[in-house]
């Protein structure tokens, strides 16, 4: 009896510490495959999106839609899962990189800028598209370039890497910070800041809006090089290769072009040729 009691204690305890170990909910990872694979297999993957970025990442009711959207889905479709499980959660720039290390969402696919410090704290796959930072402004503006920016109100977003940018190498601005580019391009509207500053790709997207359209232009004079990342657990080499893997493919078979074209496309930008050698962010 005593032995009988002994090996049930034991028995509890193994499959106890095999829960913990696949973590609660966590779909078992079989040999070969990747803790991404098994979440595509079950339907489990979810993305951190931006929700106010319009031809990028927008939430319309309780859908997404933009360019960063169908590249979750072409990634979810590689990692061998159904693009139509895809669950989508709305990120801002400050909430990233805790999201991903928090297991809130599996991926980012959110106008991510690969950079040193991010790359301390996450993996990166891609860059997937290269933005260059730039200027909104009303119609009207003077202002002809971030070098008239002292004493301007210039709005950005908390923890980005525009705002980075401006508090750095153009002091004399002030920086006007929200927690999202939405309620910046409002200001700018209603007249209480003079430009809005982030990457040029998001800016179009706002400019092209039919509320705004004819009252607010996009400099078109980037002063930066912002390589778009698609971010991963740091811990996740496997998950960040196989993306990139991914990309590949997705510019051969020509669906990376059918998803632009499929949204900033449609404002007559043609697609972007992706350099699948610079596809080299993750780590060895």
């Amino acid at each position: 009896m005593r032995f009988t009691r002994m090996a049930a204690i034991a028995a509890v305890a193994v499959l106890a510490f095999g829960t913990a170990a696949c973590g609660k909910d966590e779909p078992a990872t079989p040999a070969g495959g990747t803790p991404l694979t098994s979440k595509a297999a079950a339907g489990q993957l979810k993305f951190g999106v931006k929700a106010d970025q319009p031809g990028l990442g927008l939430q319309v009711g309780t859908n997404y839609e933009g360019f960063d959207i169908e590249i979750a889905k072409i990634i979810a479709k590689g990692l061998g899962g159904d693009p139509a499980k895809n669950q989508y959660v709305t990120t801002v720039s400050a909430n990233r990189e805790p999201f991903l290390q928090q297991g809130t969402v599996d991926v980012v696919v959110a106008t991510y800028t690969i950079n040193d410090d991010r790359k301390k704290k996450v993996n990166f796959a891609g860059p997937y598209y290269t933005a260059g930072q730039d200027l909104l402004v009303k119609a009207d503006s003077t202002i002809t370039g971030p070098d008239q920016l002292d004493g301007k109100k210039v709005c950005s977003v908390t923890g980005s890497t525009p705002a980075k940018r401006i508090a750095e190498k153009y002091p004399k601005a002030q920086l006007q910070l929200f927690d999202n580019y939405s309620k910046c391009v409002q200001a700018l509207s209603d007249g209480t800041v003079d430009a809005v500053t982030t990457d040029d790709i998001i800016l179009a997207g706002y400019a092209a809006q039919d509320a705004f359209a004819g009252k607010l232009k996009v400099l078109g004079k980037p002063f930066s090089s912002e390589p778009y990342g698609i971010g991963v657990k740091l811990e996740d080499k496997a998950g960040c290769t196989k993306i990139n893997e991914i990309l590949k493919a997705a510019v051969a078979d020509g669906s990376y072009a059918a998803a632009w074209n499929a949204t900033l496309g449609k404002s007559g930008t043609p697609a972007p040729t992706l350099d699948t050698s610079k596809l080299t962010n993750c780590p060895a």
